[in-house]
């Protein structure tokens, strides 16, 4: 890739800034998804009652897939008119922007993994070599970011409001998606928007390996890469046939 020292270096800059002044440093990649799933795991198991096991294991797989989707598609949004001084004065590439942010986003998210490693460990799950698969799950999450991060920074170069909107509607999606609670809980009248939800296949598949020990299915498999692969080239169309604008707008 001929830009790819580009990328690193935008990449390190951004976990620069991150951690610039921070005692905890990368530390903290790891601390936050641990306090946050013991917040929720304590509210929740103890309200609801949910009957799941290894509910801390369960919450935080879901949690630090989600958080990388929601956090990674968010900085992508906002990639290209933030970085529009650059974009003005040098030719880069426009689509090394969003991309950057998410491969930035996948480093914090592979910190965060530690953390997942350490409930799973400290609530008996027993972790097997199908543990392999959570890379694979991870993979597609990465694809369907690039996708979704695309989509979003050729629209909101545009439409600024897109960027409030994207922030509610991610807390709708992440309640959408049982990742505090058991599918079992959902209604079945209502189990058609679960189907049709991407996140809800993604976590599923990332769970499998990690949390049970199986191998994910080849349907499962195939769910993923479908919804990966064709937000992906959706993604890189709309933002092609779009870019040479971005120029008037930022």
């Amino acid at each position: 890739m001929k830009y790819q020292e580009l990328l690193k270096l935008l990449v390190l800059k951004d976990i620069k800034i991150k951690y610039k002044r921070s005692v905890l440093g990368i530390l903290w990649s790891i601390l936050n998804p641990l306090f946050t799933m013991l917040i929720i795991t304590l509210v929740f198991q103890q309200l609801f009652k949910f009957n799941i096991e290894y509910f801390a294991a369960y919450v935080i797989t879901g949690q630090v897939l989600f958080s990388f989707f929601s956090d990674s598609t968010s900085l992508a949004m906002t990639s290209i008119f933030s970085s529009g001084q650059i974009i003005k004065k040098v030719y880069v590439p426009k689509y090394i922007f969003p991309i950057s942010k998410i491969a930035y986003s996948l480093v914090n998210m592979l910190f965060s993994f530690c953390a997942v490693l350490i409930v799973c460990a400290v609530t008996g799950v027993h972790l097997k070599w199908t543990i392999l698969f959570s890379f694979v799950s991870i993979g597609y999450m990465f694809m369907f970011s690039i996708g979704v991060g695309m989509i979003l920074c050729s629209l909101v170069v545009f439409f600024r409001d897109i960027e409030h909107i994207y922030g509610v509607l991610m807390t709708a999606w992440m309640y959408a998606t049982p990742i505090i609670y058991p599918m079992s809980t959902i209604p079945d009248k209502y189990l058609f928007l679960l189907y049709s939800n991407p996140m809800f296949y993604f976590v599923t598949h990332f769970r499998e390996g990690l949390l049970y020990g199986r191998i994910p299915s080849f349907e499962l498999n195939l769910q993923c890469f479908n919804y990966a692969f064709i937000t992906l080239i959706a993604g890189l169309y709309l933002f092609k046939k779009r870019q040479d604008k971005f120029i008037l707008y930022i």
